[in-house]
């Protein structure tokens, strides 16, 4: 079966804003307008297609990545059968909490269509995504929604974008109107003005400018056709010698500039109100590119460690990465991956090189939110679902197995809350760990481990929001009703001495005694090394079946500190003497004695707690700087840098976790919501004393 297709009319895009910009409203408006849908889905009424999650139709807001397979052909070309692009589209949350999903989602994307609310203008988890696009490479259109609103203004919107994230965004349409007067847009290349009428605003009807608008419109297509040319040499100089230069030359050198991320191209619209969307379709076909217009992807050979190209054509061996691991109502386990070279029939095997194993391909299916559709292959450029795989997850390649490589994979942060979770019945509990485990499966910034102390569930995540989500999703999906603890941070220990201590377990009272005696040496390792135990015996002073009794019992002391009763790291335990006698030593006798010296040791080894250090990046306007450095000292905070980037600052520093609860609120309260800020694990430290003792007594109690 050949590609229904060619790739050049292939887009891979994705829909990025932040929280409440109108991404959901413009996702529904082209699934209605392509066809995919033949009733408009409202976020207000919780009929949307894209949201298609409880929490998220009550909630309002977007929470997973929903992907799904348009057709479009643009306005211009509408009789042209040739004419029509398949839109692979994917709708990303605007939430902090679940920024995983846009950065999985950019890391497979080939453009973005960046939305942004005309009355707030840029905000700050659209920074956030914007600096994941720039990390990422990935050419974008900026779409100015809600003109409709009251106190929308267009003007100021550029002025923000141009301020804030690129000072290369020049908009192709200006609109007709603003607030309540808003009717209809005008192209500044084709130099026409548009109406969109019908119920909904399915009808574009031409038109010639507005009289009193036809002064801006020509001072906006000047400086348009200007921004051009300056990225095109052959037009540059038909401009300097007045030669005529066509609109089908300026869009090509238009989209040629795009794709270098010279431009940024500008639209406007209000999709609640049915204007604009079509025009936004036809700068994705016309501007952003198809998977032949990328560089060829890079891998790494498993083998010499060399790297390896894959272009995107249907000959060359298959790679794909998997992006999204999602427990699906319908088909259970889905596996969303995109395709970067060759192609994928049903029934065949791919080689998981992350884990280094096969995998059958059982189903693929192709995406409508939460729809699917069966085919029986799938080529190079595209965006598809995999049913049943065994064992692949987030981020990994699968490649053919005869031409294995491993793709650049995706990094995710690491959780940096954690809590206690309880079922509330007895079979809450059993269906509590198959849930988790499925969760954990799905989000790679959510981890799952057990208190060894007291035998809790302890989940951590990325904000509270995520986990309050998550133990949502429990309930609803898996029919596990759990409340969670507050949120808590994973303190650590370790020494910054070294000692040697001895232990031993002698227990006489009447038949067969209990003796065990070991000697052991105990040092710091440097930070991140970890725990290492050495059995240096010699001559039998301990016989070897005892030994790994010792081991046993020091790895289970480590689990509990000498300070607090954290878990300790970063330290060696040398077994280097003992004594045993013949009948009344046992495994349990030395395993108690080695746990005993291991404890003595550890008390005179300088013992220290240790925290974890966050990586603080604040983006925020130059106004700002003095109170956000200072509530960052006042945090325990190390200031290590501070840039500018464009007419922000943005500020590096390391931040003890234990200070950085609620800081969302905190930064949005001294920078009037203009700040955004990530967070990631950096390292532990050592907890200053008077810290250290506050936390000691809280343990006690």
């Amino acid at each position: 079966m050949a590609r229904q297709y060619p790739i050049e009319k292939v887009r891979d895009i994705g829909i990025v804003a932040h929280i409440d910009a109108g991404k959901t409203t413009v996702s529904e408006r082209i699934l209605f307008y392509t066809g995919v849908s033949h009733k408009i889905g409202e976020v207000h009424d919780g009929t949307t297609v894209m949201d298609w999650m409880e929490q998220e139709r009550e909630r309002g807001i977007t929470i997973t990545a929903a992907a799904t397979t348009c057709f479009w052909t643009p306005t211009y070309a509408k009789d042209d059968k040739t004419a029509e692009h398949r839109i692979n589209l994917i709708d990303t949350p605007g939430h902090i909490d679940f920024t995983v999903e846009v950065k999985r989602s950019l890391r497979v994307l080939d453009g973005a269509v960046v939305v942004f609310d005309s009355v707030s203008g840029v905000e700050p988890q659209t920074e956030t995504n914007w600096h994941y696009a720039d990390d990422y490479g990935v050419p974008r259109i900026c779409f100015l929604n809600k003109l409709d609103r009251m106190g929308a203004s267009f003007e100021n919107s550029l002025a923000s974008i141009r301020d804030r994230l690129n000072p290369h965004a020049i908009p192709i349409q200006l609109p007709i109107g603003a607030e309540a007067d808003f009717v209809g847009l005008i192209d500044l290349l084709r130099m026409k003005a548009f109406h969109f009428e019908g119920e909904k605003g399915e009808i574009i009807t031409e038109h010639e400018i507005p009289e009193n608008m036809k002064e801006e419109a020509k001072m906006a297509h000047d400086a348009l056709l200007e921004k051009i040319v300056e990225t095109d040499d052959v037009l540059l100089n038909k401009f300097f010698e007045k030669k005529e230069i066509t609109v089908a030359e300026l869009k090509a050198a238009l989209r040629k500039a795009t794709l270098a991320l010279k431009i940024i191209p500008v639209v406007t619209g209000s999709a609640l109100k049915n204007k604009g969307v079509q025009f936004v379709l036809d700068a994705v076909v016309d501007y952003l590119p198809s998977p032949k217009d990328l560089p060829p992807t890079k891998g790494i050979d498993m083998e010499t460690g060399a790297e390896i190209l894959r272009y995107p054509k249907e000959d060359e061996p298959f790679a794909s990465l998997a992006f999204k691991v999602a427990a699906d109502p319908f088909v259970g386990a889905l596996t969303f991956f995109r395709v970067y070279s060759g192609t994928l029939k049903k029934g065949t095997y791919v080689l998981n090189s992350t884990k280094g194993h096969q995998e059958r391909i059982g189903r693929i299916i192709r995406l409508h939110a939460n729809h699917r559709e069966e085919i029986d292959e799938i080529f190079a450029g595209e965006i598809g679902g995999l049913v049943g795989l065994k064992d692949t997850s987030t981020g990994d390649t699968l490649c053919d197995p005869e031409k294995p490589l491993i793709l650049e994979k995706i990094d995710f942060p690491e959780p940096v809350i954690s809590a206690r979770v309880e079922p509330k019945t007895k079979a809450d509990q059993e269906r509590m760990g198959m849930a988790l485990h499925r969760l954990a499966e799905e989000d790679p910034t959510f981890r799952v481990s057990g208190d060894p102390d007291t035998g809790d569930t302890i989940i951590s995540g990325m904000g509270e929001l995520h986990l309050d989500v998550l133990v949502d999703r429990m309930r609803r999906e898996f029919n596990v009703d759990a409340k969670m603890g507050r949120p808590q941070v994973a303190y650590k220990e370790t020494i910054k001495g070294s000692a040697e201590a001895e232990g031993k377990y002698i227990k006489q009272s009447g038949g067969r005694g209990q003796y065990g005696h070991v000697r052991l040496k105990i040092e710091s390792q440097e930070r991140g090394a970890g725990f290492l135990f050495v059995n240096a015996i010699k001559g039998g002073s301990i016989p070897n079946e005892f030994i790994p009794a010792v081991e046993k019992g020091v790895n289970e002391a480590v689990t509990r500190g000498v300070v607090a009763g954290f878990p300790l790291v970063d330290l060696k335990v040398t077994l280097y003497d003992g004594s045993y006698h013949d009948v009344d030593s046992s495994e349990a006798a030395f395993k108690i004695a080695a746990s005993m010296g291991f404890q003595e040791g550890v008390k005179n080894s300088k013992p220290i707690l240790l925290e974890p250090i966050m990586k603080i990046q604040v983006i925020a306007p130059t106004e700002f700087l003095g109170d956000i450095t200072g509530d960052i000292s006042s945090k325990r905070g190390r200031i290590e840098a501070m840039n500018d980037r464009f007419n922000t600052k943005v500020i590096d520093s390391q931040v003890p976790l234990s200070e950085m609860f609620g800081y969302a609120t905190t930064l949005r309260s001294i920078t009037q919501g203009r700040a955004s800020f990530t967070m990631e694990f950096d390292h532990y430290d050592e907890v200053p004393a008077n810290v250290a003792l506050a936390i000691i007594e809280g343990r006690k109690k």
